[in-house]
């Protein structure tokens, strides 16, 4: 590491005692990077066993890497928790300004503990944290009504994040997610409820320094290398043209976007709800994360006259990308390009999971087709395909929870469906629901053993497409090569780097870039770093009572034709016995 390196400062918070102390942990850095590889260690060190996951002793971790701030598209920062979701690991990822205002702060890291009696949020200027009343802000239900107030309360600007919860952090529903700069997230897992949970309505970062390396020569090339390569890349140019709604037609085309819970995999109205036609109709801006230069973020304007003024007009700016136009568009039937928006505005607002949301309210209109709820169930709402208005409905009621049906739903698709039934088309993956992509086995093998149980983990959807679709493979193979990636995406997301220039971002340029940041590692080294985090995940989880044993993959996997065909059930079974042997040999 650099000698004037703040990465090493870790930052703790405690919540019931109002006190706050910084620790010198280079110890962590200089083995493990920083972002995941660090934030699983202090997981482990600051969680207790079988801790629930709402309790006071569940820690919120958040932990960004050596090239944070110093190369482009080094802009993520790794939240880490017990998620109460799952019951076991919680791990999400941010961009926006969160790593960059960490980095600026002083920080590598920052670990929160306890809990607040009262509503509180935090204040985090350098080397000075404030804990604020937000006794005002409790109760409030918009998160962007919250960004805003604490926007032009704290002094300051620029590089600075706020990251707060809405209605569905406070009412402690399992997939609440925490925004940050209004349209980035925590999104996965639950991290809004352990914010609610410790009353913790926010946390503001704002920092400014410099930090110094000892080879400017060396560092502008390896700079510019990467910068070059992020502005020219094919890849990158879709990603800032049309941005990840892009995936769309291509899923569509090859028969893999999932569609009305995955009835099908082939939607006939998937063009109305493209990046395309977004981009042709609806496009407001673009933006992009700090230390970015391909802004990829899309903002869509809907603009809607108001209701009792006809001739007077509102513009409504709603970020998409293709996860939530797959949860919220395809997989409830929805063809309509502003109801859509207007779908996913409202999940937007209470701070929810989109994906978690569609994947259940997909589930409740199949439970409603087939007759296991009814009308009494969802208080007088019919789900059905298409029909965006009920859904918009069925969100609030997932929010305030006026009865056990609801409350149901606020606890996950799993849950729900072991309460009313359905399991077999309950679309989750170790408690998790799915991701958008019904590509093959990699995809569904990819999330069971994934250590989030994400789509982002390993990239199983990929290697369906290069490997399923042109030649044979066996289980094991398929299972060491989502191993592989698994273990360095470890390294990337230790460092942390934005998951879509991981193209960029090869061992060769990751080894050049920390050797700027005083690093000596081999591509060998690095591989045993990353295996030794994917490892240290798999044991907190097991820790926590999980299991590869009992993993449950919903039937409707394996009846739904893939582009690589049917899905043997055998096979999945098969690659999964592998992955058990290879993390506990």
């Amino acid at each position: 590491m650099l000698e004037n390196d703040p990465l090493k400062n870790v930052l703790y918070i405690d919540l019931s005692k109002r006190k706050f102390w910084i620790e010198n942990r280079e110890d962590l850095f200089e083995k493990y990077l920083g972002g995941a590889g660090v934030a699983v260690n202090l997981l482990h060190e600051l969680c207790p066993k079988n801790c629930d996951a709402l309790a006071p002793e569940n820690p919120i971790i958040f932990a960004v890497g050596p090239l944070t701030g110093m190369f482009p598209l080094a802009s993520k920062t790794v939240a880490m928790f017990k998620s109460p979701h799952t019951g076991n690991l919680g791990e999400s990822h941010c961009g926006g300004r969160s790593a960059i205002a960490i980095r600026m702060a002083g920080y590598g890291a920052i670990a929160i503990i306890g809990g607040s009696e009262t509503p509180v949020y935090l204040s985090i200027y350098n080397s000075k944290v404030h804990f604020r009343d937000a006794s005002s802000l409790w109760g409030m239900q918009n998160v962007f009504t919250v960004g805003r107030i604490i926007r032009e309360k704290e002094p300051g600007a620029g590089l600075r994040t706020i990251m707060r919860i809405g209605g569905a952090g406070e009412k402690l529903i399992n997939y609440a997610c925490v925004t940050t700069e209004t349209y980035r997230h925590f999104g996965r897992l639950g991290l809004g409820a352990v914010f609610g949970s410790k009353k913790l309505k926010a946390i503001l970062i704002s920092g400014k320094r410099s930090i110094k390396v000892s080879d400017k020569k060396r560092y502008t090339k390896v700079y510019d290398d990467i910068y070059k390569k992020a502005v020219e890349s094919s890849l990158m140019k879709k990603y800032h043209d049309y941005g990840t709604a892009s995936n769309v037609i291509p899923l569509n085309e090859l028969g893999g976007l999932p569609t009305i819970n995955l009835q099908k995999s082939r939607f006939e109205d998937a063009e109305e709800i493209s990046g395309e036609n977004l981009i042709k109709n609806y496009l407001g801006r673009r933006i992009a994360c700090s230390h970015c230069p391909v802004g990829c973020i899309h903002i869509a304007a809907l603009r809607e006259p108001y209701e009792d003024e006809p001739y007077f007009y509102k513009t409504t700016f709603v970020s998409y990308d293709y996860e939530p136009i797959y949860a919220l568009g395809s997989m409830l039937g929805l063809s309509n390009a502003e109801s859509l928006l207007k779908l996913m505005d409202t999940v937007e607002i209470f701070g929810l999971d989109a994906m978690s949301t569609g994947v259940i309210l997909a589930w409740a209109t199949e439970a409603m087709e087939k007759n296991l709820i009814s009308e009494k169930e969802t208080l007088g709402l019919k789900l059905s395909w298409g029909a965006s208005l009920p859904y918009i409905e069925a969100v609030k009621n997932i929010i305030y929870q006026p009865n056990d049906f609801y409350k149901a739903l606020a606890k996950g698709v799993e849950y729900a469906s072991s309460i009313y039934g359905g399991k077999d088309f309950a679309l989750s993956f170790g408690g998790n629901e799915m991701a958008g992509y019904h590509t093959g086995p990699g995809a569904h093998i990819g999330l069971l053993i994934g250590m989030r149980h994400s789509h982002l983990d390993n990239a199983g959807y990929s290697l369906d497409q290069k490997i399923l679709t042109k030649e044979k493979i066996t289980p094991e193979q398929l299972a060491e090569k989502l191993i592989l990636e698994e273990e360095w995406r470890q390294i990337l997301t230790s460092l942390v780097i934005c998951l879509f220039a991981r193209g960029i971002y090869s061992p060769d340029i990751v080894s050049q870039a920390l050797a700027i940041m005083g690093y000596d590692l081999s591509f060998e080294d690095m591989q045993n770093v990353g295996r030794e985090i994917y490892k240290k995940k798999y044991q907190f989880k097991v820790r926590e009572g999980f299991s590869l044993d009992r993993l449950r993959l919903p039937k409707r996997v394996f009846e739904i034709p893939s582009p690589a065909g049917k899905i043997s059930e055998e096979f999945v079974n098969d690659a999964i016995k592998y992955v058990k042997k290879y993390l506990e040999k």
